[in-house]
């Protein structure tokens, strides 16, 4: 099971980091931070078996890619400036952290732009004359 392998990697870097952080805070956040970056590589290969079994339901479904394809980037937006925001934050620098969930928001409302156009469009066509 994977999570346990994950668990496991988090509890030991964990532990090394308190135990380091007294004496070397910047080594601390650096394993914190690689730690972070290994638990997402381990993790990639399961991200995109789940992005191949979307793709192959759009297909079938007979869906447009690019709106698949928009959704996806997306979530990997979320994804990436939570990812990025918890590390700053790790660091002490919660404003900073705060202004890259920002930065996410915004750059997911405009990947949204035209899905939500579509959808509009959509609805209006559908509304009796």
């Amino acid at each position: 099971m994977e999570i346990i392998q994950i668990v496991g990697l988090g509890l030991v870097a964990t532990i090394l980091t308190l135990v380091i952080k007294e004496q070397k805070p910047m080594f601390a956040f650096l394993l914190a931070t690689f730690t972070g970056v290994m638990i997402f590589l381990f993790l990639i290969g399961k991200i995109a078996e789940v992005i191949r079994v979307l793709e192959r339901l759009a297909t079938q479904a007979g869906l447009n890619l690019v709106y698949l394809e928009t959704i996806l980037k997306i979530i990997g937006i979320a994804y990436i400036a939570e990812f990025g925001a918890q590390i700053t934050r790790d660091a002490g620098q919660g404003a900073i952290a705060s202004k890259i969930e920002l930065a996410g928001k915004i750059l997911i409302l405009v990947m949204a732009i035209p899905i939500i156009t579509v959808i509009i469009e959509t609805v209006i066509r559908l509304l009796p004359s």
